[in-house]
């Protein structure tokens, strides 16, 4: 862990080299990818094997394997230009050995900034990769020389140098390194004041502050964890303080800091990584998930309504509810940088990565101030040292998990697996879309529950992408069908990562918190299904007239789902507003 003195300054100086880096690259044109991935992981690596190390054996065991790790990126970097040559075959047992070293240190990354479950698919895939010609059958392959299936995963752009790799270096460092300046000032306690003063007025307006607050937060975030512990860290006392029940208090902020990875304009990881295997402009996916989004946390909004029905749920008192003055100007330290970024994405035509580049700059200079427009010297340098930590900590984290995961589709590549599991899936659905539908939606949540919300989507959409798109789905709306379920486990039990982290800030039975959670985050589960049975919900873009009526169609239905589901009404009405609610929501026009 992180410890005082000088090796805090050296922490401070490699993460204000990751920003360096990442921001250089954007600015400075083309850069070979040979050479731009493989240092993007040299910078990721001090913080995966040694930051976060929880003893000195981790400390010197992530020392030693980093070193290793660290000589065989730069190895590849400095000798990018020949390497790119050999088309993915090792020459010799020297690069059989650095592509061994690459792999080892990829799997350890990911274990020790995640956890097993993702090392372990990938050492899976990896041993398939291998052995898998001795497998009878059609799961077998026919196999592939040792020298060229290593090479093809670590010199050549078909593995750990491919093109989730190139979105981590080039469009989710950027961003996340936009919200370490946004979280770093001002903007979190201009999501607060805004959420308060629109909300805090309205019965259940402490929970409702904490979906508003949620989804502005998660805007920047896209956490759901990130999102709990920051939010969560005001907005739960409150609503504890207005005797809100403890398991109700964390459900609502559980649920709405899930929706922080489906809510624009930055939307976790995942995005960027759709962005890159769809080949759809970033802009799009964000007007894709603008009415999905706000269905979501609509969604929430009425399931609280229901809840005070149950509850005697208060809105804030009148001395917690900030002034018109203090609104307007902490607001404005997320609205300059968000008008920065759409501005120069949507109306200059600037990718989304140089525009995220221009509101960083703009965000960085809002940092000399507070919300009493002053200036402070030590403020604003223990402001930077923020940015420079979380920045460098979270590239890390996101590299870590995106490289493994490169792994397992370099494989899935190299073998054909993916193919062979897609042909399982059309033939176990008998080639009808709804079961296949179900089918991908169960493996989606048994992955979320044991690897992050990025990876999940990334395995799940290569094997069953191509399946869903056979039978008659578009890429995107197959895309963000996946995307949606992959969040499930976020509040989805045995394995809710929000939940239990809310319920152990509010000293509750996760399994309580849980239990309300399911029921007030039901639009995680149905809109999913909504955007299949109603297309034209994610084409804001290009027909937003069927696209606004249809999100009314699914927003009635989902209302009456969740409003039939919570509220302490009578059995037959229960039933009638859950069987209505579906009937809106699933029946075609």
């Amino acid at each position: 862990m992180l410890t005082a003195g000088a090796s805090r300054w050296i922490w401070i100086a490699l993460g204000a080299t990751s920003i360096t880096f990442h921001l250089w690259l954007i600015f400075s044109g083309l850069v070979p990818n040979l050479l731009s991935r493989p240092l993007h992981m040299a910078l990721a690596l001090p913080w995966a094997m040694i930051f976060i190390a929880r003893n000195s054996i981790e400390r010197i065991s992530g020392a030693v394997l980093g070193s290793l790790g660290l000589a065989a990126c730069l190895w590849i970097a400095w000798n990018h230009a020949p390497l790119s040559d050999q088309y993915g075959f090792l020459d010799g047992t020297f690069q059989v050995g650095i592509a061994v070293i690459l792999l080892v240190t990829v799997l350890e990354m990911a274990r020790r900034a995640i956890g097993w479950p993702l090392p372990l698919v990938a050492s899976t895939t990896l041993l398939y990769g291998l052995f898998g010609q001795y497998i009878p059958g059609e799961f077998g392959h026919p196999g592939t020389p040792l020298n060229s299936f290593l090479g093809t995963l670590t010199i050549a752009e078909g593995g750990i140098w491919g093109s989730l790799t190139g979105v981590s270096v080039s469009i989710v460092a950027i961003f996340v390194i936009f919200g370490s300046v946004l979280n770093a000032g001002e903007a979190g306690q201009g999501f607060m004041n805004v959420a308060a003063a629109v909300a805090g007025r309205l019965r259940g307006g402490a929970a409702k502050v904490s979906v508003l607050s949620s989804a502005l937060f998660g805007s920047i975030s896209g956490s759901a964890s990130a999102n709990v512990a920051s939010t969560g860290a005001i907005t739960l006392p409150a609503m504890t303080r207005l005797g809100y029940p403890k398991s109700l208090a964390g459900a609502v902020e559980a649920v709405a800091s899930s929706g922080g990875q489906i809510m624009p304009p930055l939307m976790g990881a995942g995005a960027f990584v759709m962005v890159e295997l769809t080949g759809t402009p970033y802009t799009e996916i964000m007007a894709a998930a603008l009415l999905p989004a706000f269905l979501y946390f609509a969604a929430c909004w009425v399931g609280i309504d229901a809840f005070s029905m149950r509850y005697k749920l208060e809105g804030l008192p009148k001395d917690q509810q900030p002034g018109l003055r203090p609104v307007l100007i902490t607001a404005a330290f997320f609205m300059v940088p968000f008008s920065v970024l759409l501005w120069f994405m949507f109306y200059t035509g600037f990718t989304p990565q140089y525009a995220a580049c221009l509101a960083i700059l703009a965000g960085a200079v809002l940092l000399l101030l507070d919300a009493k427009l002053t200036f402070n010297g030590p403020r604003t340098l223990d402001r930077i040292i923020s940015v420079c930590l979380n920045a460098g900590q979270q590239i890390a984290t996101i590299a870590s998990i995106i490289l493994c995961a490169s792994i397992i589709i370099g494989v899935l590549g190299i073998t054909g697996l993916g193919v062979k599991i897609t042909s399982l899936i059309l033939s176990g659905s008998g080639g009808m879309l709804w079961p296949a539908l179900l089918l991908t939606a169960a493996a989606c949540l048994v992955l979320g529950m044991e690897v992050p919300t990025t990876a999940a989507y990334v395995i799940c959409i290569s094997v069953a992408g191509p399946a869903l798109t056979e039978l008659g789905l578009q890429p995107l709306q197959a895309h963000l069908f996946v995307f949606w379920f992959a969040l499930l486990s976020t509040i989805t039990p045995p394995v809710c990562g929000a939940v239990f982290i809310a319920a152990g800030m509010v000293g509750e039975n996760w399994l309580k918190v849980a239990g309300k959670a399911m029921a007030l985050g039901i639009g995680l589960y149905l809109i999913p299904l909504g955007m299949i049975a109603n297309p034209d919900l994610i084409h804001l873009s290009t027909v937003p007239i069927h696209a606004v009526l249809a999100a009314a169609k699914v927003g009635v239905g989902l209302g009456c789902i969740s409003f039939g589901i919570i509220a302490p009404i009578r059995w037959m009405i229960r039933i009638a507003l859950v069987l209505g609610g579906a009937l809106v929501l699933f029946y075609p026009l």
